[in-house]
């Protein structure tokens, strides 16, 4: 009987990067088995199979994660099977956004956080949709030009979270490249979520990185800290779902979650974008990072 191997990914993501929501999306393409994948469900324990099965079924009524959800992430762990039959162990140790918020403002990091953060490779979400940008010095004084003066204000306190989305991003990879968080050379995949907000644009995803998060593309590029990367485009909705009901009574509906409900194949709202190529496999980035077994 073939050994089981146990390759490590951490989903890594600051608050609103969708990590809730790709667990969910993932879920239902290997479980439905509606479209084939480069990796294959095996299996999984019981308690695992009650929260995923909570997720999906929002996912599937295109309703995004309540707040109940979302607070009661954790970590997953599932048996996957790849396309020469051999068993792969994989852990999804899905922290909290606010816990990694924390590691940036505090400068600490708690002993579950950093077991979570020692996995072999790293899965990072964006949210494409909501990247903070820098505040140009230049942009500012021109704008400031254009407004009347008026009675001199109290200038806002500066706070570490109100720092640009790619600033957060590189220091939080840079702490995992650090003691006590090394764990030497990595494979990192960068899932550019929302791809459906932002295609317009007409980027490819690493052409998305180097525009809007120059200081990560850089970082990255340089290969200072070891890490082997892939950037992809994903959309793990399709597009916008029904705000949540959960104690909100004035919870938006939304003309793309019928359409998305009213898909014959519900796992072709996935979209996942590499290197020129599309596909629906969320399992693609999986077996990548992985690496050689």
């Amino acid at each position: 009987m073939a050994a089981i191997v146990e390759p490590t990914v951490s989903i890594v993501g600051l608050p609103g990067s969708g990590k809730t929501t790709f667990l969910a999306a993932l879920w239902h393409l290997i479980q439905s088995g509606e479209i084939a994948t480069r990796l294959r469900f095996g299996s999984m324990s019981n308690e695992d199979y009650a929260y995923l099965n909570q997720i999906v079924k929002l996912w599937r009524r295109a309703t995004e994660q309540g707040r109940t959800q979302i607070a009661g992430m954790k970590s997953v762990s599932m048996n996957l099977v790849d396309g020469d039959d051999r068993p792969i162990r994989v852990n999804f140790p899905d922290v909290p956004g606010e816990d990694y918020r924390r590691m940036w403002e505090d400068r600490t990091v708690d002993e579950e956080l950093a077991e979570n953060l020692g996995a072999s490779n790293i899965m990072l979400l964006v949210n494409g949709d909501r990247i903070k940008a820098p505040a140009w010095i230049t942009e500012r004084l021109h704008l400031a030009g254009l407004v009347e003066t008026g009675p001199a204000e109290e200038p806002a306190r500066w706070e570490p979270r109100l720092a640009p989305t790619q600033v957060q991003l590189v220091d939080l990879l840079q702490h995992l490249m650090r003691r006590p968080l090394d764990r030497g050379s990595r494979r990192l995949a960068v899932m550019i979520g929302a791809w459906d907000q932002v295609e317009g644009e007409g980027l490819s995803p690493m052409d998305f990185q180097a525009a809007k998060l120059p200081l990560l593309d850089q970082y990255l590029k340089s290969g200072r800290d070891g890490w082997t990367f892939r950037t992809y485009g994903l959309s793990a909705q399709g597009g916008e779902f029904d705000e949540n009901d959960e104690n909100n009574a004035a919870a938006k509906t939304r003309a793309d979650a019928n359409r998305l409900r009213e898909l014959d194949t519900l796992s072709t709202r996935i979209r996942l974008l590499q290197g020129g190529a599309e596909s629906h496999d969320l399992t693609e980035p999986l077996e990548w990072l992985m690496g050689d077994r």
